[in-house]
């Protein structure tokens, strides 16, 4: 067992019930203060740990860390360590972090300096992200999509249960949690027209995702294996893949999303790593029929990750849309990255792969509007007594996400954006 998993594990900090961040998660991002330009840190409980002052004042004496490692805007450099070194700098912040070590502690002055309350601080992007992959990998997700738009009977293409499904994405549009993402407008062509028209999206949706990022550089030709795949992933963070589906389906035949999907996409500001993970691994769904042998995986490789979406309208309460889970997925993160290397395609430290919208069995696990509302005919009551078969102007949707056992729960913040006019 990873040390730093333990449940047993108390710190001498106070964590709030119910918070996301108790020492047995640990997740890294980058953030900044009205007095301190953006470095690496850690949460834990209603604070975040600043790296850079530790490794200063030699908390981290004996890891062999690069100087200057954490007073980076991103964490690519770290992460690019190697799984074994951040593993180690995760157990050793565990170790100061633990209610029975006097280290940190008891030295106020570096335990003043080193512990900022989260209100306090602005999250940021946490990697430099050079490449994105959006997959398609949840089969009732698949499902819902061709029944509504093809044929129930036929709703999955040949391929689909073959190979996990994928385009490449675009980069520079992502976003950190929080940042307001503006209506995209586009071609659209109207049911009763013959003609497409230009105006702003109509039909303004969210995609429920974790996206994995990874933490090894490969050479151009060269696979990874599905079972060498977890070496290459540092860890998760929640995805919203904004996505505006009257462009999208106008646009999408032959070569696929561009438009609809690359106005932006919004990730949650913490890292959860891999590891931290590690105690919440289940068996996937079964793959029938036989997958090729590179894609072949033994053992536990989904994880048991409760999923949450919620809509809050301006100046409102909030409605939960939808709950689901990270385990539905049918194609797990190992055999994302074996196909899409298999290739010879290269792999970059801080590069980005979504899962894809993760739905589940029933209606109010689908993690899309185009899904809940079944693309408009089914309206949702929210809490304000309003309705909604789309995003409206003013909306702010929210992801949650956990894992939960033996009393521990690792979280991963909130991933959230609100949707403004089109300009």
């Amino acid at each position: 067992m990873i040390k730093a998993n333990n449940p047993a594990l108390r710190s001498w900090i106070d964590i709030p019930k119910g918070s996301d961040f108790p020492i047995q998660n640990l997740p890294f991002g980058i953030f900044k203060t009205n007095y301190l330009s953006a470095v690496a840190g850690v949460a834990i409980g209603n604070y975040v740990l600043d790296l850079v002052y530790l490794h200063e004042h030699g908390f981290f004496d004996g890891l062999g860390l690069p100087s200057g490692i954490f007073n980076q805007k991103y964490l690519n450099d770290f992460i690019s360590l190697g799984k074994k070194k951040t593993r180690e700098v995760r157990e050793r912040i565990s170790e100061l972090l633990q209610h029975d070590n006097d280290e940190l502690k008891l030295n106020v002055g570096a335990r003043e300096l080193a512990l900022i309350p989260m209100d306090e601080v602005q999250m940021l992007l946490p990697v430099r992200i050079s490449n994105y992959t959006d997959f398609y990998s949840s089969e009732e997700h698949a499902f819902n999509v061709g029944s509504m738009f093809r044929d129930p009977k036929n709703a999955l293409l040949p391929n689909w249960k073959h190979l996990p499904v994928g385009y490449h994405g675009r980069a520079s549009s992502i976003v950190v949690s929080g940042t307001p993402i503006h209506r995209p407008k586009g071609q659209i062509k109207p049911a009763d027209s013959e003609l497409p028209v230009f105006c702003p999206s109509q039909k303004l949706d969210f995609e429920l995702e974790l996206a994995f990022i990874t933490c090894q550089e490969t050479k151009l030709g060269t696979p990874i294996s599905a079972s060498d795949a977890e070496n290459h992933i540092f860890g998760f963070v929640l995805f919203n893949d904004w996505s505006a589906r009257d462009i999208q389906q106008w646009e999408y035949v032959p070569l696929g999303p561009f438009l609809g999907k690359n106005f932006g996409s919004t990730i949650s500001p913490w890292i959860v790593t891999m590891d931290a993970l590690e105690p919440f691994r289940v068996q996937g769904p079964e793959q029938f029929p036989h997958v090729l042998p590179y894609l072949v995986t033994e053992g536990a490789k989904n994880f048991d990750v409760t999923l949450e979406v919620l809509i809050q309208p301006d100046k409102s309460d909030e409605t939960t849309l939808s709950r689901s889970n990270f385990k539905y997925l049918y194609w797990n993160v190992n055999q994302q990255l074996a196909h899409h290397t298999v290739n010879g395609c290269n792999v970059q430290v801080g590069d980005l792969y979504a899962s894809g919208t993760i739905s589940g069995p029933s209606p109010g696990s689908f993690g899309s509007l185009l899904e809940l509302s079944w693309n408009g005919q089914r309206p949702l009551h929210l809490a304000d007594g309003s309705e909604r078969r789309f995003i409206e102007d003013g909306d702010t949707i929210i992801l949650r996400g956990h894992a939960e056992r033996d009393h521990v729960r690792i979280g991963f913040g909130e991933c959230k954006g609100k949707i403004l006019p089109a300009l």
